[in-house]
C-alpha cells in the first residue's frame, strides 16, 4: 500500500503541471498541422539578418533585412517587412510550396503554407504575437503566441517566423538550414 501523503503531493503536482500545460496552450491558441508530428522548436537566439533600409516602394514603418520585397524569400532564408497580404512561392524540405500572409494588420497576422495535399496555418493577434512553424520533409509543427527575436536554423529544416506590428506591418522571417 501507498503512502497517502505521498500520494495526495503526487497528485498534487500532476495536477499543477497539467494545468500549466493547458494554460500554455490555451496561450498559444493557434496553428494546425496536417503534414506530420514534428515537435522540434527552434530556440529564439539567433540573429541571421542586420536590419538595413527598404530600397523599394512605400517603405512600412518597420525595417527589415531584406526590406520588402518578398522575392528575398525564394530562396528559403529572408526578413521582410509586409504590410498586405502577400503569396510568395517557396522550397520546403518536403518540395515546393506556396507561403501566403492572408491578413497583415495591427497587432495581427495570419499565414497559410500549402505544399501538394498538406497544409500548415496559424494566426496570432494582440500586441508582440507571431508565430513560428518548422517544415520538415516528414511534415510541420507550428505555435502562436508572443513573437519573439528570430528563431535559431534546425538542421534538415526550414523555420518560418511572422510576427506581427502594432503599426500593421508584420515581419516574415525563413530560416532554412
Amino acid at each position: 500500500m501507498s503512502d497517502p501523503t505521498t500520494v495526495g503531493r503526487t497528485r498534487r503536482a500532476a495536477g499543477r503541471v497539467l494545468l500549466a500545460t493547458v494554460t500554455a496552450l490555451a496561450a498559444a491558441g493557434c496553428g494546425d498541422s496536417d503534414g506530420g508530428t514534428d515537435t522540434a522548436e527552434p530556440s529564439a537566439s539567433h540573429a541571421s539578418h542586420s536590419p538595413s533600409p527598404s530600397t523599394s516602394s512605400p517603405s512600412p514603418a518597420v525595417t527589415a533585412a531584406d526590406g520588402s520585397n518578398p522575392e528575398a524569400c525564394t530562396d528559403g532564408n529572408c526578413e521582410i517587412a509586409v504590410t498586405k497580404p502577400v503569396t510568395i512561392r517557396i522550397k520546403l524540405p518536403g518540395g515546393p510550396a506556396k507561403l501566403s500572409l492572408t491578413k497583415v494588420g495591427k497587432n495581427a497576422v495570419d499565414y497559410k503554407v500549402t505544399s501538394g495535399n498538406s497544409k500548415t496555418s496559424g494566426g496570432a493577434s494582440g500586441d508582440g504575437s507571431g508565430c513560428v512553424a518548422v517544415f520538415r520533409s516528414g511534415g510541420s509543427s507550428s505555435s502562436c503566441g508572443m513573437g519573439g527575436p528570430p528563431p535559431d536554423k534546425v538542421d534538415g529544416a526550414v523555420v518560418l517566423q511572422v510576427v506581427a506590428g502594432a503599426d500593421g506591418t508584420a515581419i516574415l522571417r525563413l530560416i532554412s538550414a
